[in-house]
């Protein structure tokens, strides 16, 4: 181990200016054995540093090379692990704990003690030593007065001093100046003791000659002496005197103390005071805007404004700690407070008033919008209102209670004033729509009288099914006493040669023109009053919408509504935009059931106008929830909505049930249905109503009832049918529901068309068999023969032999039908065909060529058995089929 501690010396800290001190061989614990050294380090130059440095020997050579080095001052914890029995691992805690494993625990103390020396000596006990033995610290620590801290560690510092430079030249002159130097040391040594003697005698003489000057030196010390003397007087009487000076500065340095403490206080007092005058300080000019500021000018208005806000800022400011317990900051508060009580209820009584007003003004204006389909316009009233918007944000702001009772009177000024709006507007809407006579007009400019509302109301939901009053021009439109039968605005039936069908098509273009007008007419006054509602009343009208938009459920089969607002129930509201919908629900809670009523008389007079509108409705809820999808308008047109859906199923159903309750004359013949026509009618309608619509499905599923019904319909009266041939029921009314479908071209029905088709081409060629029959029946009867003996397996060319089928039997057949006839025969069978068919579908001449071709077909049939069968007799036909074309032609033509 010396060795290797003197080539560590050597080879690694000498370089450094290091010296050695102790060693120890350790491992790592826990891993795989690979040794290396421990080494504790001193550097040669001050101030010394102390250093733990890991020393490995390397891979490739007997050389060692260094590894790792930790300054002493780091170290934190030594811990021995046990301090009885005798263990090699050891821990060392730099910036993390380092384990070891001696190779000897003899190693371990030794490397532990120099460690706890160099602890003593440079850092001062900094280092915790834990389990290790006291008698291991206790021998590290020499006895005697003279001894150094780190005992043995001292002498093993001081065991070798270098020479400086200035050393070793000054020996190099001197064994220079001595020839003996290096070969005779002793002899060498001795000079030099010599010499110092020499020096020393020297010395001692030079000494004792100088003792006259010693005397002198002692004589000048005594008289120093005396002067320090003097001047330790003089000092302490200067000093008593900086002592009373030293008072009086004290004293004056207290006094300026004080004074610095009572102007601070005095400025911060004097920022307290500024802070409460400005921003608790209301001019005297807004105070007399708040007191008597006229309310009807906009110059006193904004002043007024100002005056109002300048008051909150007042009233809003962030007092500091302490503020409010004073009196005068107590005070200023209760006039604020009484400021803004005045203020408040000069405003709410004034916009009162401006309310009440606004409703007068605006009724005198009814009475020239009553005879125009028209709503009055609220914008001006609007304009002048919003001048007092940031007045109604700050009375929102400070009295809620206000606020509030201003937004229910202002709900209730307007809801009065609208119902009366809307009411004569609707009242001029149905007038129009029912051709109301002059009187009737006249009546509508009267005022509404309970007795009127009470006859409008009967005359729209009573059991007699007219209206009556202003609406006695209805009569002509009351249903007809048959009960199979549409209202006459819509039926095809029984119109003769009149121009019913134009008069309805006039009256409906007018009613969609009318109900057109109303829900544009409508349209902007609710937009134009939310919009007034969330500027004046400052309610935000776009918020987030998450989750459903509106509680709004249509089942459009059912006609099922889950409605968020009704006029009864209270609602809560969770946010400004349910505020505004509340309000608007209130102001114009007539809406919803006059357009109810309107869309009941639209009904009432012609079932078709639920087309009409279904089609404007849902364009404008489309429009309408574009804009806000849970605004009061998208929400009412909506609820509307649904009852025109139902207005609108329920017309389908009524005509399928006609379909089904339709019964036919036993007299007379069938011709086309009434249900094909009026569902010819229907599909025009709603074919120049719909395109382009937003509901085309709701459309949709309605032709597919209807032409279902009215397939099941025309087959159920065919076969009731005891005039008309079922064929020729079937075969006309198809036809005209093919022709009728090919015309509009309704995408949706072309697999009606499709079978509409096949069931006129079926029944056609039915019909056409069933009426041609066996026009030469003998001579059918004849060749059935004919063909059975072939079937037999006898061969066709000698069934001539059969003595049943000879060529005299034939002859004699034949001669029983000569061209005269068989034209006989087809005259009448043509007058046949004339009686059951009907002349608006004009099918006779189609019939009649497929008869003749049928006919054709079985002369033909005939001729080519009599030549297989008959090969060579020159048997033929007493007519050809020219013959037949010919006759064919001139009968058509003679009828």
């Amino acid at each position: 181990m010396t060795a290797i501690k003197h080539a560590l010396q050597r080879d690694i800290f000498t370089p450094n200016d290091e010296r050695l001190l102790s060693i120890v061989n350790v491992c790592k614990a826990g891993k795989k054995k690979r040794n290396c050294f421990l080494c504790a380090t001193v550097t040669t130059e001050r101030p010394v540093q102390v250093n733990v440095v890991k020393v490995k020997k390397s891979d490739k050579g007997d050389f060692y090379k260094r590894q790792t080095a930790w300054a002493l001052r780091d170290l934190a914890v030594v811990d021995a692990k046990d301090a009885v029995k005798e263990n090699p691992e050891f821990d060392l805690h730099f910036d993390k704990v380092y384990k070891w494993v001696a190779s000897s625990t003899v190693e371990k103390n030794t490397f532990i003690s120099c460690i706890w020396k160099l602890n003593q000596r440079y850092l001062r006990k900094k280092i915790d030593f834990i389990n290790v033995s006291s008698q291991l610290l206790e021998e590290s620590v020499p006895s005697g007065e003279n001894q150094s801290v780190a005992g043995g560690d001292e002498e093993a510092v001081d065991e070798y001093q270098e020479l400086n430079a200035r050393e070793e030249q000054d020996i190099e002159i001197m064994m220079e100046g001595c020839e003996y130097a290096i070969s005779n040391a002793e002899a060498f040594a001795e000079k030099l003791s010599r010499e110092l003697q020499v020096l020393d005698g020297a010395n001692i003489q030079s000494i004792m000659a100088s003792e006259k000057q010693v005397n002198i030196l002692m004589k000048l010390l005594d008289e120093a002496l005396k002067e320090v003397d003097q001047i330790e007087l003089k000092l302490s009487s200067y000093e008593e005197m900086l002592q009373s000076v030293k008072e009086q500065m004290d004293q004056i340095s207290e006094s300026n103390h004080l004074i610095h403490l009572s102007n601070t206080n005095n400025v911060k007092l004097l920022s307290e005071i500024e802070f409460l005058v400005n921003h608790m300080d209301l001019a005297k000019g807004h105070i007399k805007a708040l007191q008597e500021g006229d309310l009807t000018s906009s110059r006193g208005i904004e002043a007024c404004t100002n005056a109002a806000d300048a008051l909150l800022q007042c009233m809003n400011v962030a007092l500091r700690p302490g503020h409010d317990m004073l009196h005068a900051v107590k005070q200023q508060q209760q006039r604020f407070s009484d400021l803004r009580e005045q203020f408040a209820r000069r405003l709410a009584s004034h916009l009162n008033s401006v309310f009440v007003q606004q409703g007068h003004d605006q009724s005198s204006t009814l009475a020239q919008h009553s005879v125009e389909l028209t709503l009055p316009n609220h914008h001006p009233f609007h304009r002048d209102l919003l001048r007092y918007a940031k007045l109604m944000e700050w009375l929102k702001n400070t009295d809620y209670g206000k606020y509030e009772g201003l937004t229910k009177n202002y709900m209730d000024y307007l809801s009065r004033l609208y119902e009366r709006e809307i009411k004569d507007f609707f009242e001029v809407a149905k007038i129009k729509m029912t051709g109301t006579t002059r009187e009737g007009k006249k009546f509508a400019t009267l005022p509404r009288k309970e007795s009127a509302v009470k006859q409008e109301t009967e005359s729209l939901h009573g059991s007699s099914g007219k209206l009556t009053g202003s609406t006695s021009s209805l009569n002509k439109l009351s249903v007809q006493s048959s009960g199979n039968r549409r209202s006459q605005s819509s039926s095809l039936l029984d119109m003769g040669n009149m121009s019913a069908s134009d008069l309805d098509v006039a009256d409906r273009t007018k009613f969609d023109k009318i109900f057109e007008q109303v829900l544009s007419e409508l349209e902007p006054l609710c937009l134009a009053e939310q919009d007034f509602i969330s500027k004046f009343f400052k309610l935000q009208q776009h918020q987030s919408i998450s989750g459903t938009t509106t509680n709004e459920a249509e089942e459009m089969d059912g006609g099922t509504l889950s409605r968020s607002y009704t006029s009864g129930a209270p609602q809560t509201i969770s946010s400004e935009k349910d505020m505004i919908r509340q309000m608007m629900t209130k102001i114009f809670r007539c809406i919803e059931p006059e357009l109810n009523n309107l869309i009941a008389l639209g009904d009432k007079i012609d079932s078709f106008n639920s087309l009409y509108m279904l089609v404007k409705m849902s364009h404008h809820v489309w429009t309408a929830q574009n804009v806000d999808p849970a605004s009061f308008l998208s929400t009412t047109l909506g609820n509307v909505l649904v009852t025109v859906k139902r207005n609108f199923d329920k017309c389908i159903s009524n005509q399928m049930k006609q379909m089904d309750e339709v019964k036919i004359s036993k007299k007379s013949k069938v011709g086309i249905l009434p249900f094909v026509a009026e569902f010819e009618e229907f599909a025009a309608l709603a074919e120049s109503i719909f395109k382009n619509a937003e509901r085309r499905g709701d459309l949709d599923k309605a032709y597919i009832k209807l032409i279902r019904a009215v397939f099941v319909s025309v087959e159920k009266v065919a076969n009731e049918s005891q005039k008309t041939p079922r064929d020729v029921v079937m075969m006309e009314n198809f036809h005209h529901i093919f022709a009728t479908l090919s015309r509009l071209k309704i995408s949706c029905l072309e697999a009606e068309k499709k079978e509409a088709k096949q069931k006129y081409t079926d029944h056609l060629q039915s019909y056409v068999i069933y009426s041609l029959g066996q026009p030469l029946e003998k001579l059918n009867h004849f060749f059935e023969g004919v063909e059975a003996r072939v079937a037999q397996g006898i061969r066709e060319e000698e069934v001539s032999y059969q003595l049943a089928f000879n060529k005299q039997e034939l002859r004699k057949v034949i001669k029983e039908y000569p061209g005269k006839e068989v034209k006989k025969g087809l005259d009448n069978l043509y007058k046949k065909v004339d009686k059951h068919l009907c002349e608006e579908e004009n099918l006779l001449q189609v019939v009649w060529h497929s008869m003749q071709d049928e006919f054709i077909r079985q002369y033909k049939h005939f001729e080519g058995l009599i030549a297989r069968c008959y090969p060579g007799s020159g048997i033929t036909m007493e007519f050809t089929i020219q013959d037949i074309l010919d006759y064919c032609s001139s009968i058509a033509q003679s009828h």
